[in-house]
Order: C-alpha cells, then sequence, then structure tokens
C-alpha cells in the first residue's frame, strides 16, 4: 500500500499543541504512531490547515463561555435521552441564539458526517473549544460513555463561569468607586476650579500655598492632558507588549501572585481550576501526565503552569502526584496533603474534587476579604483627595474676608 504524508496537530504530555507532519498508510496509523510517541492526536489528514473549509466568523460575532456551556448542556440532556448523536447535535444547533455559533455546530455536524469522531470535529474549532473539552470527549468516544462525559464537561463549565463571575461581580463596586472618585476629581479641576480662580484675578490677595498648587494641577490638567493622555498610552501599550512576551508574563503572573490579599485570592482561584480539570480529567480514565499538561493549559497564571511541567516529570519518575506538587510548593500546603490522602486511598479523581470545591470557596472568602479592605480604602484616599481640593477653595475664601476686614 502506497504511503501518504499526513499532516497532524496533537498535544504533548506538557499541554503544548505540536504540529507536522508523518508519512503513513492511513489517518488511523499515523494516529497510532503519534499515540506511540506519547502525543494525543487532535487533527490528521492531508491538508495542513484541519476541518476542511476555514469558518470566518464576522468580527462583531463573538463567541463566548456561555456559549459553550448551552451547548454542552444541550448535548448532555439530549444524549442521556438516548438521541443519537448527529440528530443532537441538529437541535441543538437549532436552539442556539446566536449565529456565529449555530455555524460553528453546523460545521462540526459536518465533519463528523464526514466520516471523523466529535472530538476531531470539535477540534476543527479550537477557538471554541479547549484541548481539555477535547481531550475529555475523546476519552468519552473511546469508553462509550459520551453522556456521562458531556454531563461531566457542563458541571465543569458551570463551576468556572460561575466562580468567574463571582469575582467579576465582586470588583464592580470598587471599580465603579474608583470611577466615581477620579470622575469628581477631574470635574472639580477643570470646571469648578477656574471659574474660582478668576475671583483672585486683579487683586493683591496673597493666595495661600495649598490654593495655588490646586490651580497649577488644574492648569496642568486643562492644558497639558493630552500629553498625560499620551504617556499613559504609551505606558499601556509598553506594558501590554512586555507582558506578551514569555518572560514579561512569568515576571507579572509571579508579581501577582506576591500582592497582598489578591495574591492569596489568585492563588487559590488557579488552585481550584486546576484541581477542577484534574478532577474531570482522572474520573474520565485520561492518563495522569496527559491530565496534567492538559490541566496546566486551562491555568492563567504562567509561573504557575511552568511549575507543572516539574510535577509531570516527577510523576513519570514514579513519584506519584503528592509529591512533585508538594516539592514545586506553587499551591497551599493542604493541596499536597489531601492529594497525598487521594493516593493513599486510591480515590484520587474524588480527593481532586474536594480540593476543588475546598479552593473555589476559599476563593470567594478572599475575594471579600480583599473587597473588604479595597473598598474603604479606595473611599479613604478619594475622600482625601477632594477634601483637600475643597480645603484649598475654603483657604483661600477665608484670606479674602480677612483682608477685607
Amino acid at each position: 500500500m502506497p504511503t501518504t504524508t499526513f499532516h497532524f496537530r496533537a498535544v504533548a504530555s506538557d499541554g503544548k499543541v505540536r504540529t507536522g507532519a508523518l508519512t503513513g498508510d492511513s489517518e488511523r496509523g499515523v494516529a497510532g504512531e503519534l499515540r506511540k510517541q506519547g502525543l494525543t492526536p487532535i487533527y490528521v489528514g492531508t491538508a495542513p490547515k484541519s476541518g476542511g473549509i476555514e469558518i470566518k466568523l464576522p468580527s462583531f460575532s463573538r463567541i463566548g463561555r456561555r456559549d459553550v456551556l448551552f451547548f454542552t448542556n444541550e448535548l448532555s440532556t439530549l444524549l442521556n435521552a438516548g438521541v443519537p448523536l448527529d440528530r443532537a447535535l441538529s437541535i441543538t444547533a437549532e436552539l442556539c441564539e446566536r449565529p456565529a455559533f449555530r455555524t460553528v455546530v453546523l460545521d462540526v455536524l459536518r465533519v463528523l458526517k464526514s466520516g471523523r469522531t466529535l472530538a476531531d470535529s470539535l477540534a476543527t474549532h479550537p477557538r471554541q473549544f479547549t484541548e481539555l473539552y477535547i481531550n475529555m470527549v475523546r476519552a468519552g468516544e473511546a469508553s462509550g460513555a459520551l453522556a456521562v462525559i458531556f454531563e461531566r464537561l457542563a458541571e465543569f463549565e458551570k463551576t468556572r463561569d460561575d466562580l468567574r463571575n463571582y469575582i467579576i461581580s465582586s470588583m464592580i463596586y470598587p471599580g465603579l468607586l474608583a470611577l466615581v472618585g477620579l470622575g469628581s476629581i477631574t470635574l472639580l479641576l477643570n470646571f469648578v476650579v477656574p471659574r474660582f480662580a478668576t475671583i483672585f484675578e486683579g487683586t493683591s490677595v496673597q493666595i495661600p500655598l495649598p490654593t495655588r498648587l490646586m490651580m497649577e494641577a488644574s492648569d496642568i490638567t486643562r492644558h497639558y492632558w493630552w500629553m498625560a493622555g499620551s504617556a499613559m498610552a504609551a505606558v499601556a501599550i509598553a506594558w501590554r507588549v512586555y507582558t506578551r512576551t514569555a518572560p514579561g508574563r512569568l515576571w507579572w503572573d509571579g508579581l501577582r501572585l506576591r500582592i497582598p490579599l489578591l495574591g492569596d485570592a489568585l492563588l487559590k482561584a488557579e488552585t481550584a481550576r486546576f484541581a477542577r480539570a484534574m478532577a474531570t480529567l482522572v474520573a474520565n480514565t485520561v492518563p495522569l501526565v496527559q491530565s496534567i499538561g492538559i490541566a496546566a493549559a486551562t491555568l492563567n497564571n504562567r509561573s504557575i503552569a511552568a511549575a507543572m511541567t516539574g510535577v509531570a516529570q516527577g510523576v513519570k519518575r514514579g513519584e506519584g502526584i503528592a509529591a512533585p506538587v508538594r516539592k514545586a510548593a506553587v499551591f497551599p500546603p493542604l493541596a499536597g496533603h489531601l492529594l497525598m490522602v487521594g493516593e493513599e486511598t486510591g480515590r484520587l479523581d474524588q480527593m481532586f474534587t474536594q480540593m476543588a470545591d475546598i479552593y473555589e470557596n476559599d476563593t470567594r472568602a478572599a475575594i471579600k476579604r480583599f473587597t473588604a479592605v479595597f473598598e474603604p480604602i479606595i473611599i479613604l484616599v478619594m475622600g482625601i483627595l477632594v477634601g483637600g481640593l475643597i480645603l484649598s477653595m475654603l483657604l483661600a475664601i477665608t484670606s479674602i474676608n480677612q483682608v477685607g476686614l
């Protein structure tokens, strides 16, 4: 049988996506060869681009996590009801509210009907479906428990979405306080202070030092705002460019973990994210080393994700997972003890679930502590600034009255 060159995209044990080409008799044979090399194939085909036709979504049509959660919930319900997979996808596409996501689901159905597995069909849309999601579906197809997998995926997506929404909602009020305070100061400096300054024009009254400073700040704000805006924009762009590089992102992620109160909340949120992903993967018989790589790819903090490479290597050496996690020292100490108990009892998946529950609750408590301190600090700082402006005006008025007397 003649050999053909097949292009592939696969997930390595460190969670990174590898691409390349291999020669083989068939796509199935190349996929088997990739698995022998410790890679998990997510696409094998004769064309470099997976999925055939590349879908171009409108720029205004953004697909969010809620769309993926809806898709997962609907498929879970339909598959548990005994609806065939292709019919379930067709029904889910009809129920999608966003046309952009309906297009994605229909394309997944098209690839599925062409003879690919559901995991390979979902892999044609990596922006919508993560590596964890695809590998979970692949494990479900291999074990014949696809309906159960979608139940667990729905629970995973919902838990992650709930925690993310809680963090965002908790930061809205402090953000509004800061915005209102800055707006008040801007209004005073640009409109109130200039009119107040006209009182002193043409007079020989000696203006108090706080009032002079306030008037100079007002002049700078009104006449040189564009310079301040340009400088802030330049700093923001430089910061964004630097933190998008690998060393910059690693430095910034490490620094954020050392911020008082906020760093504790971020660490617990990442611990909960990693534990929830591991619980979902391990419970569905995904190999432990591969699970660590996939779960590490879901982390937002690169400094913690980089430490997972050493954890995976420790597992490969036969050290288990508890000892490498404790050695990495990136998670709270309790996490290592919980995993040690999980290894001793043979219930590692349940211990990962318990660990996720514990740190999701701890994350909420840490966010409450942070906002409880952050809100009065904002109020105090804004109060001092606004009060200082008003006091400067009162000092000037008092000096005018004294001259009059």
